[in-house]
């Protein structure tokens, strides 16, 4: 899905806005996903656009496990390693396919990204990832099976 890139840790509250652009509170969006990975509960993302935006908000907040716990079994790598220098700040969803009834889809995105606050001016760097990801239904939770960057 992205590069092995890792941002510092950001720590959001309930209240505060999500990272992936719905506009939506993290706790009533993409934090509901993720918290209910954190008690044991599943992932429960309802369409592939969903695993997407809470996939790009755990990279957004450096939440490693929950990134190898929504990758497909039969592509996820043994571990992961995300980069501290890079900030994930913006998600475009461009085009989906897959919905609550399907067992296969796609989503064709914009992740933007730029370099952590306090980087020197000589090594601050600022891009987009555009990819196409494919999503598998795996006992009944979406699960990311890989992308073609675009």
């Amino acid at each position: 899905m992205f590069p092995s890139r890792k941002v510092s840790p950001l720590i959001l509250s309930h209240d505060d806005r999500c990272p992936c652009g719905t506009g939506e509170i993290f706790g009533a969006c993409c934090g509901r996903f993720h918290h209910a990975f954190a008690e044991g509960s599943g992932i429960a993302a309802p369409t592939p656009e969903a695993l997407m935006r809470s996939r790009f908000t755990a990279f957004a907040t450096g939440n490693e496990p929950y990134l190898l716990a929504t990758w497909h079994p039969s592509t996820r790598p043994a571990s992961l390693e995300l980069d501290p220098t890079l900030r994930w700040y913006r998600l475009d969803i461009l085009a989906t396919s897959g919905g609550v009834f399907d067992s296969t889809g796609t989503v064709e995105f914009a992740a933007h990204y730029r370099s952590q606050p306090g980087t020197p001016e000589d090594k601050r760097v600022r891009g987009v990832q555009r990819e196409n990801s494919r999503f598998e239904r795996v006992n009944g939770e979406w699960m990311y099976v890989d992308g073609e960057v675009l």
